[in-house]
């Protein structure tokens, strides 16, 4: 496991800059401005929405982690920002009593079941222009499977482990001496995963219209991980279904719902 999934501030900090630096421009590219409220769903720690109340939008993060959530507040709180932040899972999370012209979805919908759900029910809190920004790591591509949460060095620095048929996957997991809470997330996320293919039949299905997509070979945040620039994909290879998967560290869309 890398430090700085134990590390929960330098965590915080490295989703600020990545935010900042990629996330915010990225969005202002694709919709010309910088919309006023803005919610994240499955925001963790809060730090993807840090630079959004700086630049002095309301900010609403929702979490399932009562922990993160805590943390979220007072992070916030040390900066001398605004944000209210909520612990629930967003099925249960009946009515936030606003809708928003942005909401985030990162790193979040490759661990949900039920996907067409989940973007079917977050129209409600979407304002009529909204849209939303979602980023996921294809599942084929080298730690697509989220490995390096791993405890064992084995497991969290090895590519591709996590294609592994799931009865031999969790049979590694097991002679690693891998606790068995991060067994049960793994096995979860091998069972949840999503491909880009995947994503854009869902998006269809829910009645989104894909505004924009942009596939990294580099995921922009390995520039504040590990210093290393990103780098898209190549397009060749990004228009090659199946096959990008493999190099698609990093999948950002913008969805607007259809009229």
């Amino acid at each position: 496991m890398q430090e700085r999934h134990t590390d929960r501030k330098r965590y915080f900090e490295e989703q600020v800059q990545t935010c900042k630096n990629y996330y915010i421009p990225y969005i202002q590219k694709n919709i010309s401005h910088l919309p006023a409220k803005v919610l994240e769903v499955g925001c963790g720690e809060g730090g993807n929405l840090l630079p959004f109340a700086e630049f002095g939008c309301e900010v609403v993060g929702v979490d399932m982690a009562d922990s993160r959530i805590q943390q979220a507040r007072a992070y916030f709180t040390d900066k001398n920002q605004k944000g209210i932040f909520i612990a629930s899972d967003i099925f249960q999370l009946r009515d936030l009593g606003r809708t928003f012209p942005l909401i985030l979805i990162h790193d979040v919908v490759e661990h949900i079941e039920h996907k067409v759900q989940f973007l079917s029910d977050l129209k409600r809190y979407l304002s009529s222009d909204g849209v939303l920004f979602v980023a996921f790591p294809a599942w084929q591509m080298p730690f697509g499977g989220h490995q390096q949460i791993a405890r064992s060095k084995v497991i969290s620095h090895f590519p591709f482990i996590h294609l592994l048929p799931r009865s031999l996957y969790k049979l590694v997991l097991k002679l690693c001496d891998e606790k068995e809470n991060t067994i049960k997330e793994l096995l979860s996320i091998k069972q949840t995963k999503c491909t880009i293919e995947m994503f854009k039949v869902i998006a269809r299905e829910t009645g989104y219209q894909i505004i924009s997509e942009q596939l990294y070979l580099i995921n922009p945040h390995y520039e504040i991980k590990f210093g290393i620039p990103p780098r898209r994909l190549n397009k060749a290879i990004s228009t090659i279904p199946y096959l990008r998967n493999f190099f698609s560290t990093s999948c950002f869309y913008i969805l607007r719902e259809i009229e």
